[in-house]
């Protein structure tokens, strides 16, 4: 008989149940963190995130107060009957993420795609950044 493999995420999750404090966060017990990758273009703020094995229709995307929130549910549809897997990485389970904008925009003209698996929001810029204004301080003389 081999020795049982070390599992790191049964590790986290049996952690995360032990955990008092988080216990009222309603966090999900089985799911996942997407990894997001947010850049800036020349007209728009771009967040990108792979979601293999996700379908469109059950993942939702706000973008509110500045603030990016993804948030979705998979699940795995051939899982096989027999649990005598020798390593078991892909993840299923619901998900979430959120990510602040590094700056101002238009909420309205944001738009998303998703292709080959990968989700692509793109949020147009509210306007020109402008450079602060710098003020003259004003010496006043004692009378």
């Amino acid at each position: 008989m081999l020795p049982k493999m070390w599992d790191p995420f049964q590790e986290m999750e049996e952690m995360m149940n032990r955990l008092p404090a988080l216990a009222g966060m309603n966090m999900p017990t089985k799911g996942f963190v997407p990894a997001m990758d947010v850049y800036e273009t020349k007209d728009a703020v771009v967040v990108e995130t792979t979601l293999a094995g996700v379908r469109p229709e059950d993942v939702e995307v706000r973008v509110e107060n500045g603030l990016v929130t993804i948030q979705g549910e998979t699940n795995k549809e051939r899982e096989v009957e027999e649990k005598n897997y020798y390593r078991k990485e892909v993840r299923s389970g619901s998900f979430f993420r959120q990510v602040p904008l590094p700056v101002a925009v238009d909420e309205e003209k944001v738009k998303a795609e998703f292709d080959g698996g990968v989700l692509k929001i793109t949020c147009p810029k509210a306007g020109k950044k402008v450079d602060g204004k710098k003020i003259e301080i004003e010496v006043k003389k004692k009378k």
